[in-house]
């Protein structure tokens, strides 16, 4: 007798393999001759742009770039400030197990700190040490059977699960263009130092199509002509539009974002401007919330049925929680007493996490890079200030079981010198923690009837329970069903039972 099956289709966006891997990119790099010779740094900085991400079997190759600033003292008559600005280039490639050239990947990059050493007055060596965060997905649609037509004679153990299934992923480039303004007086000699950030990120859907906006902060250190220092600072919105079929606002985003290029140049001087110019890359992850009805097992009491069942690991459960620590404080930093602060660099490192039922306890640290004025000079220095930190975020969503990924954001920071001498620190961290549970599932893709078994004729069996039994195996080992067991013995919770009960088994 055929059996009629009725299947279904499942779009599943599986985690194929992370990775950290840290690199190190160095190289020596040549004053330039237009510039005076090194004398000794004062600090180096850089932001990375990831150009090309190639998939190969078992690896990943990454080809970018650090654009560096390196502030230094120069050797001439005044020690006057100067700065180097190059781009260090790097091509890695990075074994990950698992990978495949058909599979997506996400990335996450952060520059941990950018040395500097003085090789002699006319050559310095640069020594950038890079984190990369790396997830491999795996997108396949599967079929899968999802009930049995017309069959009173077979038995279905059937599961009712909630899952997040993949509607769609896609990437789009946003350009942050404009004009930043400095000040009419000041004659840009160089740019020094430049920071940027994304912030203010937001995520719509609508029109079958998902809308990412976010805010380019950007804060430019600059020298003038007459060797005073000076800062600007813009912000410039961003947005970009993604093409995803079948979307609604009820529907999950995860949205990240890369640094593919920068180029920040000077205008004319007459113009008192400097061109801003950031390529960015949006990626984009829409997942959909989604009840499935699983066949977790099945036999027939008249024929023998065999079936084969495939693995898969499952996004049950996705959501999104942000909490925002507050960092109050008042530090004494003896060299820079009341002289002028140009620029605090923040970078922030999560040293150990806890995740328990309800709850993540984190410690970390803040690492400080105050680049203030010195006394009585035109001259800047830098000095680094360590804060360590300890923060919990609470959350009914969390358990210890998930997986959770943590992105530290940074909010505010604003740092004011007190008539005292001391630094009134004001610094708000954003915890976003991505919460993910996930479950294996057994997907049945094809069952098949054997020729049929003559069943022994005896009509009822006396069993005693074992620790590992459920009512479904003892149905299915005797050819009986479990609403037959239950009915004879006045079974009033089948869930339940147990080792040594006695049991009377129909056939």
């Amino acid at each position: 007798m055929t059996i009629k099956l009725s299947k279904n289709n499942l779009c599943i966006n599986q985690i194929m393999g992370q990775k950290s891997e840290k690199i190190t990119v160095e190289g020596d790099e040549i004053v330039p001759d237009v510039k005076p010779d090194v004398l000794s740094i004062i600090s180096a900085n850089g932001n990375i742009c990831v150009y090309k991400k190639e998939i190969q079997d078992g690896r990943v190759k990454i080809d970018g770039s650090i654009n560096a600033y390196v502030i230094y003292v120069a050797d001439d008559e005044q020690a006057s400030m100067r700065t180097i600005n190059t781009n260090i280039d790097f091509s890695k490639s990075i074994e990950m197990k698992g990978i495949k050239t058909n599979m997506q990947l996400e990335s996450r990059a952060e520059l941990i700190d950018l040395e500097c050493k003085i090789l002699n007055g006319r050559k310095i060596n640069l020594k950038a040490n890079m984190q990369f965060d790396l997830t491999s997905y795996s997108n396949e649609s599967v079929e899968y059977i999802d009930s049995i037509e017309d069959r009173k004679d077979i038995q279905l153990l059937n599961e009712k699960m909630n899952i997040n299934s993949l509607i769609g992923t896609g990437t789009t480039r946003v350009y942050a263009k404009d004009t930043v303004a400095i000040d009419n007086v000041d004659n840009l000699s160089e740019i020094m130092k430049v920071s940027i950030s994304l912030e203010s990120k937001e995520t719509k859907i609508s029109y079958n199509k998902v809308l990412t906006k976010a805010d380019t902060v950007l804060k430019i250190m600059y020298l003038t002509d007459d060797g005073r220092i000076n800062t600007a600072n813009a912000t410039i919105p961003v947005m970009g539009f993604i093409d995803m079929q079948d979307v609604s606002e009820e529907n999950i985003c995860d949205v990240s974002y890369e640094l593919k290029n920068i180029i920040i140049k000077p205008n004319n001087v007459e113009e008192h401007s400097v061109h801003v110019e950031a390529e960015i890359e949006v990626f984009c992850a829409v997942y959909r919330k989604q009840e499935i009805n699983i066949i977790q097992d099945l036999y027939s009491k008249t024929t023998e049925i065999n079936y084969t069942k495939k693995t898969m690991k499952v996004i049950k459960d996705k959501s999104e929680v942000n909490e925002i620590l507050n960092i109050r404080k008042q530090e004494r930093i003896d060299e820079i007493k009341q002289n002028k602060i140009y620029d605090v660099e923040a970078k922030t490192s999560i040293i150990n996490s806890q995740i328990e039922d309800g709850r993540i306890n984190y410690k970390g640290e803040i690492n400080f890079t105050f680049i203030y004025a010195e006394e009585n000079s035109l001259r800047v220095n830098a000095k680094t200030l360590v804060e360590p930190f300890e923060f919990s975020v609470t959350s009914t969503n969390i358990s210890n079981k998930d997986r959770v990924e943590t992105n530290v954001g940074l909010m505010k920071k604003d740092f004011v010198i007190m008539p005292d001498g001391t630094i009134d620190i004001k610094v708000d961290l954003n915890f976003n923690l991505n919460i993910i549970k996930e479950s294996e599932i057994n997907l049945i893709e094809s069952i098949n009837e054997i020729e049929a078994s003559k069943k022994e004729t005896f009509s009822i069996v006396v069993y005693y329970t074992k620790t590992e039994d459920t009512l479904w195996k003892i149905a299915k080992r005797f050819g009986s069903t479990v609403d037959e067991i239950v009915r004879v013995n006045s079974i009033e919770n089948p869930d339940v039972i147990m080792p040594g009960e006695q049991l009377f088994i129909p056939r």
